[in-house]
């Protein structure tokens, strides 16, 4: 069971690209065997209590397990979070436009492809761009030739969406063991976004209903959930980074004329 704590960058020192420095890069002995994961992370109040980057705590934490305990062999590189990406809701925040989002991802896929890398996870919290993972994924294995793949975090058990899920009590007590903070019963405001902003519906993903465990019993909660969405990405890591480089380096053939 991994260690549960706060800090300010949540990583595997050994896997983190950001850590990395140009010489490594270069002398790099398999990129095309190593998987990149790229995180991917928006602001919302969820209605859980807890700070708007919720799901990068939880994101972050989850990879930095998965990787800390993947077997041996396993090649794994996690890019920095990308935070700005889509938020339709009223309660989303520093969210762009789906044009700017789908760039963002293009450019850094760019990066690491540059870089002598083509295997990239896009690995997702966020229930509003889960539609957007897939087409950028799409859009980058035709366009830059690049072997693609997408998990989202509702895969993994752990669901931020206000309707759909039925892991809000679990990502709530996971992010209240992880911050060490129990979560507020401030009022909340349900402000409409701004003007020309797009939106999902007009409230704030309701509050959780009852009162949420307290420090101590989530601390003692939060490992197995933890442990439980860490084997399944580790089990996922695992499957990708298993498949066979693309042939022909990744261009897709095309049909000719007899």
């Amino acid at each position: 069971m991994s260690q549960l704590f706060p800090a300010l960058c949540i990583a595997d020192d050994s896997t983190s690209w950001a850590w990395k420095r140009w010489p490594e890069f270069a002398a790099w002995p398999h990129p095309d065997e190593t998987l990149v994961v790229c995180p991917i992370a928006g602001f919302v109040d969820w209605g859980l209590g807890h700070p708007l980057d919720s799901e990068e705590l939880v994101l972050t934490q989850l990879l930095r397990s998965a990787s800390l305990n993947r077997p041996a062999g396993l090649e794994i590189l996690v890019l920095p979070v990308l935070r700005y990406v889509l938020g339709p809701g009223p309660g989303c925040c520093f969210s762009v436009t789906p044009p700017e989002a789908h760039a963002f991802i293009d450019e850094i896929a760019q990066s690491v492809q540059q870089a002598g890398f083509r295997k990239i996870l896009l690995l997702n919290s966020s229930p509003w761009n889960e539609q957007l993972c897939d087409a950028a994924a799409r859009d980058l294995r035709i366009d830059r030739c690049l072997q693609m793949f997408c998990v989202n975090l509702a895969a993994l058990g752990l669901d931020f969406h206000p309707e759909r899920s039925h892991s809000r009590r679990d990502l709530q007590t996971l992010i209240t063991a992880l911050l060490g903070v129990e979560p507020s019963t401030a009022e909340r405001s349900d402000a409409a976004p701004a003007e020309g902003g797009p939106r999902v519906d007009g409230a704030l993903a309701p509050a959780l209903e009852g009162a949420p465990l307290s420090l101590a019993a989530a601390a003692r909660e939060a490992p197995a959930l933890l442990d439980r969405a860490g084997q399944r990405l580790g089990v996922l890591l695992a499957e990708i980074a298993a498949r066979a480089p693309l042939p022909h380096e990744g261009r897709i053939p095309t049909a000719s004329l007899l």
